[in-house]
């Protein structure tokens, strides 16, 4: 390993246990809510829930392959890929700051139309983070890949664990992920985002929460992402002299 490949192992090692630290007290206390919350919404409609998300994803995943140009990290040393990485993500996150306003501003109707128009800024964001880290997200195993980074980026404490668990052993874990568990995926999307996004939908205060908050989660998830490609680059730890 070069001298800046020691370093980023010790910021993986530090994001890697801030990963596993768990959430404040409001956090799980509203986790705990919205479960009771989720067992009391019946089965059909759990159902079509996540059949409406399986299809956004699909479709944002679809159009991302198309818009998304390959090899962008091609010949680039790990420093390189890093700060191309982190110019994307100011960019997006632009982007995302001025969807979140314009949404916000707009009172309830516009505030839902915010979801699918976030997730697609999301997954176009990691399709560009798998192409600067040298991973072809037309492929199926790469697009898996993305998805384990988006849950690990927003999901509670177990299942981000659960999840950084498969992240930091892709190769010989890859293969449990055949059948994606989108259940799972969007009720842990849904309860992640929604005491961060309900304010939102607020008259008079909508935009400048729903610019900072799509600020904020962008945030993360540029920080979700760069960590957890470094780490798949990075598969053994430094020798010790």
């Amino acid at each position: 390993m070069n001298e800046y490949e020691l370093q980023v192992f010790d910021e993986i090692t530090d994001w890697k246990r801030k990963m596993k630290k768990r959430s404040n007290m409001l956090t799980r206390a509203s986790k705990k809510v919205q479960a009771r919350v989720n067992d009391m919404i019946p089965e059909k409609v759990h159902q079509v829930i996540t059949d409406g998300i399986k299809n956004m994803v699909n479709a944002t995943l679809t159009g991302s392959d198309y818009t998304t140009k390959r090899h962008q990290g091609a010949g680039l040393s790990l420093l390189e890929r890093d700060k191309l990485l982190k110019e994307k993500l100011a960019a997006y996150r632009k982007t995302a700051m001025v969807e979140g306003a314009g949404t916000g501003a707009g009172g309830i109707f516009l505030g839902l139309a915010d979801f699918p128009l976030l997730l697609s800024i999301k997954m176009k964001f990691l399709f560009e983070a798998a192409s600067i880290y040298g991973y072809d997200p037309s492929d199926y195993e790469e697009r898996l890949f993305i998805l384990q980074v988006f849950q690990l980026a927003f999901s509670s404490d177990h299942k981000r664990q659960d999840t950084l668990a498969i992240i930091d052993n892709w190769d010989s874990r890859k293969q449990e992920l055949l059948n994606m568990n989108w259940k799972d995926f969007q009720q842990e999307y849904r309860d992640y985002i929604d005491l961060i996004k309900m304010a939102q939908l607020i008259p008079g205060v909508g935009a400048i929460v729903g610019a900072y908050a799509n600020y904020n989660l962008l945030d993360q998830l540029g920080e979700t992402a760069m960590n957890a490609y470094r780490l798949r680059i990075l598969k053994t730890p430094p020798a010790i002299s």
